[in-house]
Parts: structure tokens; sequence; C-alpha cells
């Protein structure tokens, strides 16, 4: 679904990201870690048309991103959190919903449903301000908002910093309900160990921009986070 290979990118004269590959197929749950600073939502902003690119090559589906526009990146199907949610402080749970409604292929102006099955208090604060909302209740409105435009990769980043413990147990269930169940292929940085362990099911690590070590999500061992994660 999603291919990534030998993508270089620079900020200024300082090389951040070297030569990395990363695939996520249909369907899978992949964790991207390393420690911080290591290249992680440079990778993400790089594959959302955010960042340029000095070469390499990005393909979803067949399609060339690196040719696409940002905004045109959600119309073919990836939905994207970024870190620190970034959502519509001013505007209603609704506004901030509704926002992504313009570019779903079907051209439905309503909120899909789904939105308030997975969370169901963004329908009890349809007119909150998405400012008032608690940290674990903004992310759910940042991934809700992500989801209304029926993506086919949901890309999210960090989707656990900042969140009181049971929300973070309540946001894995739905990203496995979302992959397991629905089929949704699912890219995300997550640095807390437990909660990558339980959700993804492959990860990648990246160290000084570089891919270093990937694998089944099993083969995170002890003396992999003690080398490439571990501060």
């Amino acid at each position: 679904m999603l291919a990534v290979r030998g993508l270089n990118q620079f900020y200024g004269g300082s090389h951040t990201l070297w030569d990395v590959d990363l695939a996520v197929p249909a369907g899978s749950l992949i964790c991207l870690m390393g420690r911080n600073g290591m290249g992680k939502t440079t990778l993400l902003k790089c594959i959302m048309g955010l960042l340029k690119t000095s070469s390499g090559v990005v393909d979803f589906d067949g399609v060339d991103l690196l040719k696409r526009r940002a905004e045109e990146r959600a119309r073919i199907g990836i939905g994207y959190v970024p870190q620190g949610r970034e959502i519509f402080s001013h505007l209603t749970v609704e506004e901030n919903l509704s926002v992504g409604l313009g570019v779903r292929k079907n051209g439905s102006r309503e909120i899909p449903e789904r939105i308030f099955h997975l969370f169901p208090v963004l329908k009890q604060m349809l007119n909150r301000r998405g400012g008032d909302l608690s940290g674990g209740q903004q992310q759910q409105l940042a991934i809700g908002r992500a989801l209304v435009l029926d993506p086919k990769l949901l890309i999210l980043d960090e989707p656990t910093e900042g969140i009181q413990p049971n929300i973070v147990h309540e946001i894995g269930d739905i990203i496995l309900r979302l992959n397991k169940e629905e089929g949704l292929a699912v890219l995300l940085v997550e640095q807390k160990l437990p909660f990558a362990r339980r959700v993804a099911s492959e990860f990648c690590i990246l160290s000084n921009g570089r891919r270093v070590v990937a694998g089944a999500i099993g083969e995170l061992t002890d003396e992999v986070v003690r080398t490439h994660l571990s501060v």
C-alpha cells in the first residue's frame, strides 16, 4: 500500500533522512520508533507532503505522492493525526469533524455515524469548543477528524502523548478495532513500549535518520530496546 524507498531529506545543510525504506502493506499495523530527534516525525511529514524531500520514492497504491500536493494526499486515502493533535481550538467538535467532509469521495456532507460509535464522547460534546476538551478527548477528536475522510491508511504521530492512562487504553482498543475488524492500515509513531507491543504487528526503528532495525513486533527484544531506544 505505502512504499517509501531511498528517501533523503535535508534541513538546510543538515542531512536528516538517509536512504530510508519503509513498507506499510494493506491491513498492517506498523510502529515507527526511535529516540527523540531521530527523524520519525520528519519521515511522516515527508510522506504527507509537509516537508520537501531531496530524493527517493513515496508510492501509495500506485500513486507517486512526491508529485502530489499535500492537500491531495488526504483525497487519495491517507488520514493523518499530527503530533500535538492540532485540532481547531475555537471551533466546536462538530465543526472540527466537518472540516474533512469536503474531500470524501462519496461527496457526503454528514459526519459518519461510525465516528460516534468509536468515540461516544464526541457525540455528547458536539457543541463544545475543541479547546475546552481534555487532552484525551482532543486526541479522540483528532483521530475522529482523520477518520471522517474514510482513509485506507491512518498515520498517527505519538497518539498517547500527554494522555491519561485510561484513555491511552481506549485509544489502543480503537486502533486495534480499526485494524483488525475494518482492515485499516495503520502507521504510528509511539514511544511507550507497552502500548507499541500491545497494538503493533511490526516495528521499524530510526536512528540518526537511518533505518537500523525492523521486524515483527515479537522481535522487539530487550536487547534491541537497550541498543536503539533506551536513553
